[in-house]
């Protein structure tokens, strides 16, 4: 068996059995469930399963394979247990047909009761496309969604090479002190992701979860888009707008488990706990309490691929970032292990049907949609996980680079300014697998949570309370304004083929993200957005959001991220850092009090450089200290390589580009 990871990696040459199994078995696992068919014919679940209009009246299945009956309850009936059985088809489906066209209608509350072992339960249909919280009695219900269609005006947009996400939340989006809606976020926030140049946005908490407070990573309904946003045509709306201005809609997937709520979710939907999930200590998450899947069975591989195809077909996503794919990978969920060995990801702790499952999706995602992104949030570096399958991968198109906000955390924490690592900063950022691309970024949602600290509030605390007035002078805002804008663009330049940044973060967001719950009051204050911080051009906040659109530009205009980066420079004393890519040197000066008046920079070619960007430009919170006019010429020496003497204040990094000749 050829597989090119092994030319890729060659130390994985000693795990070739390993590889080749993984083929093996996804050969085999493919031919188990299509045969010669294709995955797209295969993963249509949510055709067949749940609600659906007839000519004549409704059709509902459901799949309740340790059930002895199965009743369907709601507004329809007066909530009559018993009036409305499903009749039992085998392998555990169960049908009912409702006639007339009014037999269920637009905004029909349902529910399911299923009787197992002499037991009445209480549940949600489990292919429900929408779920609402009754305000009074906060319990969940179903609801039919009977919606005129959404006329797209464009169904797809093809993401491009250079991905700039912008990471959102749709409910913590607004400013006001409430949830935010579909709408609210379509009118008023979209624009803005446009106007600061990203080409992705990355929608998270969609998938229907009952508790607000788990940012949507504890799923309940999995074909439900969440109800406390709005309706699914809002939802629709939202999606082709972004797509009319060429910004492609990634969904925060969560596959990796699933709530453990009974009565609100899939968990023991039938009255077992072994329907989807694994049994005993292996079926439950040891940190989240969550339930985990059983990706060995064919009929939970069934119930996630129709999930994926019908997230892509129904509400037109153009791709996937796939959440807490490192608990999927391992038996032990990863926790506590730091992978420095590669005999760690081809162990008996490797859950091989969680590999399989992987591949099996990215292969259903191209098949309904070939330009379809994936993104896997995988902390272990899993060997091969954005190789092709053909080649011996898992094939994601990128893998989130979780080392680097990590390591700007550990700096800020633990090392003076003078203490940073030139050699660890550019090791940690450009060290990637082979053929492998990333997605850099300096934090995500996940660093501005209750309890931590956003990168720009590591820098600055409570001063940012008092001193964030442009003309109000600090030297911790000032250090904090110019390294906000140096780790962010390093990040985005070195750090990944791909970048991404979570809402609020452009503009240094102040203070952190703390859902309503008892211990605050359910108070909304701490879960939103304050836009107004960085539009008021009266605090400095607007300067870090006007660096962050300059610095996309750059990367847009010279295409740099799809170019491999080439160190120039790594100066440990000086604690300067020079590197080059697509044709751009960047030159980082990271010193707290050291400038050079003639740092002298080796550049890929002969010619005449321009500073194109400074972090230390006025615009942008500086001091102006380097002069964007200034022209360094570059020249050959006796080494063979090209060199020019450039100024480089302490705090600063420059990108400088050559000068094209003038035509004639």
């Amino acid at each position: 068996m050829e597989l090119s990871i092994l030319t890729y990696d060659p130390m994985l040459i000693p795990y070739r059995e390993h590889l080749e199994r993984r083929m093996v078995r996804y050969e085999q696992r493919r031919r188990d469930l299509v045969g010669d068919g294709s995955l797209c014919d295969f993963a249509n679940g949510h055709e067949f399963f749940g609600f659906h209009r007839t000519a004549d009246g409704w059709v509902y299945r459901e799949w309740a394979p340790g059930a002895d009956a199965v009743y369907l309850v709601g507004d329809m009936n007066a909530w009559d247990t018993l009036s409305l059985p499903l009749t039992p088809l085998g392998n555990g489906v169960f049908e009912i047909y409702l006639s007339g066209y009014d037999a269920l209608y637009d905004g029909c509350h349902v529910k399911v009761m299923v009787q197992n072992q002499g037991r009445w339960l209480s549940r949600i249909p489990l292919y429900i496309r929408r779920v609402e919280q009754d305000p009074v009695t906060f319990g969940w219900c179903g609801v039919i969604t009977d919606e005129p269609p959404h006329r797209w005006r464009c169904r797809h947009v093809r993401p491009q090479k250079s991905l700039l996400i912008y990471e959102c939340h749709v409910g913590m989006a607004q400013e006001k002190e409430g949830v935010g809606t579909y709408e609210e976020f379509r009118t008023g926030v979209l624009p803005r992701i446009r106007d600061l140049g990203y080409n992705a946005i990355q929608l998270m908490a969609i998938m229907e979860h009952p508790y607000y407070g788990s940012f949507g990573y504890q799923v309940s309904s999995f074909f439900a888009s969440s109800s406390r946003f709005g309706t699914p045509n809002e939802l629709k709306a939202l999606i082709d707008e972004a797509h009319s201005m060429g910004i492609a809609v990634l969904l925060d997937v969560v596959h990796s488990h699933a709530a453990s709520n009974t009565e609100e979710g899939i968990a023991e939907f039938d009255g077992t706990p072994y329907q989807f999930f694994h049994e005993g200590e292996r079926g439950t998450h040891p940190t989240w309490g969550t339930r985990l899947f059983d990706y060995g069975k064919h009929e939970v591989v069934h119930f996630l691929l129709s999930n994926l195809k019908y997230w892509m077909e129904e509400f037109c996503f153009d791709g996937f970032r796939f959440d807490g794919v490192t608990s999927m990978l391992y038996r032990d969920h990863g926790l506590g292990v730091s992978f420095g060995d590669y005999g760690l990801y081809f162990s008996d702790n490797t859950d091989e049907d969680a590999v399989t499952y992987l591949q099996l999706a990215n292969a259903l995602i191209r098949e309904v949609y070939p330009h379809a992104v994936t993104v896997a949030e995988d902390m272990s570096a899993m060997p091969g996980m954005c190789i092709p399958i053909a080649e011996g991968g898992i094939g994601f198109d990128y893998r989130l680079a979780m080392g680097i906000p990590d390591l700007w955390i550990r700096l800020l924490r633990t090392k003076r300014d003078e203490e940073w690592s030139m050699w660890q900063i550019y090791g940690e950022l450009s060290g990637r697998r082979p053929h492998e691309p990333y997605v850099g970024y300096a934090e995500s949602h996940d660093q501005a949570l209750v309890g931590d600290k956003t990168l720009m509030f590591r820098l600055c605390d409570s001063e940012m309370y008092t001193a964030m007035a442009r003309n109000v002078k600090s030297l911790i805002i000032d250090r904090g304004m110019a390294l906000h804008n140096m780790l962010r663009l390093i990040s985005l330049t070195l750090g990944g083929e791909a970048y991404l940044n979570f809402m609020g973060n452009e503009f240094g967001h102040p203070e952190w993200i703390d859902f309503p719950r008892e211990g605050n009051g359910w108070s909304h204050f701490y879960c939103r957005r304050q836009w107004h911080l960085a539009d008021n051009g009266y605090l400095r906040y607007g300067l870090l959001r006007d660096f962050d659109k300059a610095m996309l530009a750059l990367v847009k205009r010279t295409h740099l991220l799809g170019r491999t980066p080439h160190a120039l420079a790594i100066d440990e004393e000086k604690q300067v850092l020079i590197y080059e890519r697509g044709g751009v040197v960047f030159a980082f000066n990271f010193s707290p009090t050291n400038s050079y008046e003639a740092y002298e920079v080796t550049f890929p070619s002969s010619g005449k450089y321009r500073v194109t960007l400074s972090t230390d430009e006025g615009c942008f919170g500086g001091f102006d200290r380097v002069d964007t006019a200034y022209v360094y010429t570059a020249r050959k020496y006796a080494d063979g390589q090209y060199h020019a003497p450039i100024y480089l204040p302490a705090r600063t990094a420059v990108c400088l580009q050559r000068e094209r000749p003038r035509k004639r």
